[in-house]
């Protein structure tokens, strides 16, 4: 039985030599989603926002503003509505109660949901959810810290590992990667909330690029210890075929498991997921045509510092 390669062998594409173009798309895709986030921001979910969250799913997609109306009456302030998954299920967001009861919470989603039941009928309660604006503020500044620390561990690791300049294209990929995750979630901020689910999904997708790095990069130093005198462009755009079939191969079957969470998974993980779908794209993109192709720019050269040769290889050689 034959294997099935989306590859073939001796696959001899010339990245490098396109590297100025990609260069190029990626400054403006980056400029783009730095656009998108001041001028649209992100639809901040209860986590980050504060406030009450609730979910009301009616017997059929409601009039939008019947239901605002609905809730704004009952005066506790404005509302936020948006709808989740399909029309018929909506999340209304609400400001905190004034009142300090304990109890002043639960009193105000059971007057949305005995007023919404009235006016709708059929429509039931799924769950509500609340975060003060104190935590939500805390909650912003460790998920913001997450991902810089995030970012820093990561360069500092490449630049021991290997050369400062491995640890500079790395950080720019990965800032890449996470300013396209922040744009499409600016452009697409009436389908999608910003919480901590999307901060944990970006965090992922920093796990996965920096994994399909590492790769690229391992076969890069492996290769300029063997061909000390081939010139770094040529060098470079062997070391991306030679890992081509797996970057492809692993991008893929993470991009299916992904596809059918994005079917099957509900509203709740929809964001996500779609979060991730967008960060294996965009980070095998980042490590194909910027990560690699910038250290020719950083002025990485052949024949890298002497090692200890170890007994086995940190890279194995994939046809």
């Amino acid at each position: 039985m034959r294997l099935l390669k989306i590859i073939p062998d001796n696959t001899n594409i010339g990245f490098v030599r396109i590297r100025h173009i990609a260069f190029a798309v990626t400054a403006l895709l980056t400029v783009a989603a730095l656009v998108l986030l001041a001028a649209r921001g992100l639809n901040y979910g209860v986590d980050f926002a504060g406030g009450v969250s609730i979910e009301e799913k009616f017997a059929a997609p409601p009039p939008l503003d019947q239901v605002r109306s609905a809730v704004n009456n009952l005066g506790y302030g404005e509302s936020t509505l948006q709808q989740l998954g399909g029309a018929n299920t909506v999340s209304i967001r609400m400001p905190l109660p004034n009142s300090t009861d304990e109890g002043a919470v639960d009193k105000m989603v059971e007057q949305v949901k005995s007023t919404l039941a009235a006016k709708f009928p059929g429509a039931t309660f799924s769950n509500y959810s609340t975060v003060s604006s104190k935590v939500s503020g805390e909650l912003i500044q460790n998920g913001v810290l997450a991902v810089f620390l995030a970012i820093i561990g990561i360069a500092i690791f490449s630049w021991l590992r290997y050369e400062w300049q491995f640890g500079v294209s790395t950080a720019v990929a990965i800032l890449h990667d996470v300013l396209m995750t922040l744009g499409f979630f600016a452009l697409f901020r009436e389908l999608f909330t910003f919480d901590l689910n999307i901060v944990a999904a970006v965090l992922t997708i920093i796990g996965y690029s920096i994994n399909d790095k590492m790769v690229i990069d391992d076969r890069i130093r492996e290769n300029m210890r063997k061909y000390r005198k081939m010139g770094m462009s040529e060098l470079i755009d062997l070391s991306v075929n030679e890992t081509l079939p797996r970057t492809v191969m692993t991008s893929l079957t993470i991009l299916i498991a992904l596809a059918s969470l994005l079917i099957f998974g509900g509203h709740v993980l929809r964001g996500f997921t779609a979060a991730m779908m967008l960060g294996v794209v965009v980070g095998t993109y980042s490590s194909i045509y910027v990560s690699s192709s910038l250290l020719i720019t950083l002025g990485l050269k052949p024949g890298p510092r002497e090692e200890k040769p170890s007994a086995a290889s940190g890279a194995e050689r994939i046809g």
